[in-house]
């Protein structure tokens, strides 16, 4: 039973990122929510070290899922990765037997990913905030240095 829940709630993470079109879809959440699940099963009955080898490998597919993209200097796939790494913890957490965390924490990873595309949601979004703040990146404005820059320019000349 525990199984099935942990492959049913990481099947609907892995829906809504194929209907993103994310490098990871549907299948392979349920996957790895089948294969956290087993391992949850396993700590409880005896084997608590194991939880802690899978989401180390987990971590190595995520960073598979990340590519950056040279010419924009763009990362596409940390969503992805990330929403798999919270699959693999939503099946552990089924595969024990905590079904409402597990049923929680699935709701509130599908809010996050789809904060976005939520009309009321969209207030929450920082991208949408961008323009009114200047990017860490960016050098400060000539005569606008932080206060405490022995550099700043000043005006008691």
């Amino acid at each position: 039973m525990h199984l099935m829940v942990a492959a049913a709630l990481t099947y609907a993470l892995g829906f809504e990122r194929d209907l993103r079109d994310a490098p990871a879809g549907d299948r392979v959440f349920a996957l790895i929510g089948i294969g956290a699940g087993i391992v949850g099963v396993l700590a409880v009955h005896g084997a608590p070290t194991a939880l802690q080898g899978a989401l180390t490998g987990i971590g190595f597919i995520g960073a598979g899922l990340v590519f950056r993209q040279e010419p924009l200097h763009t990362i596409r796939g940390l969503t992805t990765a990330a929403a798999i790494f919270a699959a693999a913890a939503i099946g552990a957490a089924a595969g024990e037997g905590r079904l409402l965390l597990a049923t929680v924490a699935t709701a509130l990873a599908l809010l996050v990913v789809e904060m976005r595309y939520i009309p009321v949601l969209r207030l929450l979004d920082g991208r949408r905030w961008t323009s009114r703040f200047r990017h860490d990146e960016w050098p400060p404005r000539p005569g606008r240095a932080a206060a405490g820059d022995p550099h700043r320019e000043t005006d008691d000349r």
